[in-house]
């Protein structure tokens, strides 16, 4: 990574985040952010409306960030003002594990949100839905996860508690925002491709809600890092076996176009509530 040597792995990725975040402070002027954002896949309008935008980089240009290759991520990284003037750091660039990057570049833009002196870590997502309540354009709380990577982003001897991975005071203050909002067990794949319907049948068995490709790794690095981490995911198709419709990324786009004012309004009503 970079033209950084170091004997110690760990010590080298906590160095490319400072450099990363170093770059985001220069550019922007901010020399800290209170909280962070990814937005995944159908979230991306959502930052419109957590306040006021007054820095936009391409992610290209910070250390370690790349232009996603995946529709519907905006490619940039954002410093947002809220109107309780606290920063929110917005990630609009993320790395998903089957880009063939490597983890650590899965995980940059949360070690790099800490390095940026984030307290709070959101992370978003589009996603297929396990259960038949669970309907296209239906937010869901993550309330934990299964990581069937075969992957972790630590490395050595770093053993990390994720008893309480999704901050249950977070997942509180979204439903006082929403009340009508469900929680559920999200399970990462590594992907591109989608399920198969008997795959699908084996992580419901599991004990999975929703099914995707991304959240879970950045979670555990998150958490490693001293984030509270508090997850969403917006239901963008049934999974495979649940309808008998072929799934498409054309669709989960369309349903995160329909979703994009409620979900907008709820990420702003979370946030807002935060820094009460």
């Amino acid at each position: 990574m970079g033209n950084i040597t170091t004997a110690d792995p760990a010590a080298e990725t906590s160095q490319f985040a400072r450099r990363a975040a170093e770059h985001i402070a220069a550019a922007t002027g901010v020399p800290e952010h209170d909280y962070a954002l990814t937005l995944g896949s159908g979230w991306g309008g959502a930052a419109e409306m957590i306040g006021e935008t007054t820095h936009v980089l391409p992610a290209e240009e910070i250390p370690g960030f790349h232009l996603s290759g995946v529709a519907g991520h905006p490619g940039t990284v954002s410093s947002i003002l809220t109107p309780a003037g606290r920063r929110a750091l917005v990630i609009g660039s993320r790395t998903h594990f089957y880009e063939g990057r490597g983890i650590d570049a899965v995980v940059h833009g949360v070690r790099t949100a800490a390095a940026a002196g984030a307290r709070t870590m959101i992370l978003t997502n589009g996603c297929g839905g396990l259960r038949p309540s669970f309907r296209p354009g239906v937010p869901v709380l993550i309330s934990d996860h299964i990581n069937m990577t075969s992957a972790s982003p630590l490395r050595g001897a770093h053993f990390v508690d994720l008893t309480d991975l999704y901050s249950p005071r977070i997942r509180g203050i979204a439903r006082e925002v929403d009340p009508t909002l469900e929680e559920g067990v999200y399970l990462q794949l590594a992907g591109p491709h989608y399920e198969t319907p008997a795959e699908v049948a084996m992580v419901r068995s599991l004990g999975a809600d929703l099914v995707g490709m991304s959240t879970a790794l950045e979670a555990i690095a998150a958490r490693a890092a001293g984030l509270e981490v508090f997850g969403i995911s917006l239901v963008t198709n049934m999974a495979a076996g649940i309808s008998d419709r072929p799934l498409s990324h054309a669709e989960v786009l369309e349903e995160g176009r329909s979703a994009g004012p409620r979900i907008s309004r709820l990420l702003a009503g979370i946030l807002e509530r935060l820094d009460d």
